[in-house]
């Protein structure tokens, strides 16, 4: 492999594993090189500013941490989101050059297909099916300052 170097990566489009979604979900497609303050910058513009009831993280390979992340901030700002995440496998394709080919002979291309991790995960503002496998109900809010509705007392 010294004498090939990566000319080109596809990813197979798949379509999300989330039956009944509207067509104008917004899918946040997180990469490993996006910025996490780009991302939420437009995420809660559409959740906050365009009212977007529902939203959609997808994330593969060394974006799956960085998705993850991306949906616990939305979590914690919003507040009430319901939550299901899916894990699959998505298929890569990386095209490889010979750097050094047989003297007048045609270039030499590798083609390889990596099963890569994936996950989705889909926010609502509105409640989703708690009997889905993935799903995850609305975090109960709890204020800093309040311990089981009563005001802090700890700098008294």
């Amino acid at each position: 492999m010294e004498n090939f170097r990566k000319v080109r990566t596809s990813e197979e489009e798949s379509p999300l594993p989330f039956p009944d979604l509207p067509p104008d979900v917004v899918e946040m497609k997180v990469k490993e090189g996006s910025k996490i303050r780009n991302l939420m910058n437009f995420a809660m513009a559409q959740m906050e500013l365009k009212g977007s009831r529902q939203i959609v993280f997808s994330g593969c390979g060394r974006a799956v941490t960085k998705t993850i992340t991306c949906v616990e901030i939305m979590k914690r700002k919003l507040g009430g989101l319901h939550q299901v995440t899916k894990v699959r496998y998505k298929t890569l394709l990386e095209v490889w050059e010979n750097q050094d080919p047989l003297p007048g002979g045609p270039a030499q291309n590798l083609t390889v297909h990596k099963n890569v991790p994936s996950i989705c995960i889909l926010l609502s503002r509105d409640p989703l099916d708690p009997n889905q496998t993935g799903y995850q109900p609305p975090e109960p809010r709890h204020g800093l300052g309040t311990q089981l509705g009563e005001p802090y007392a700890g700098y008294i």
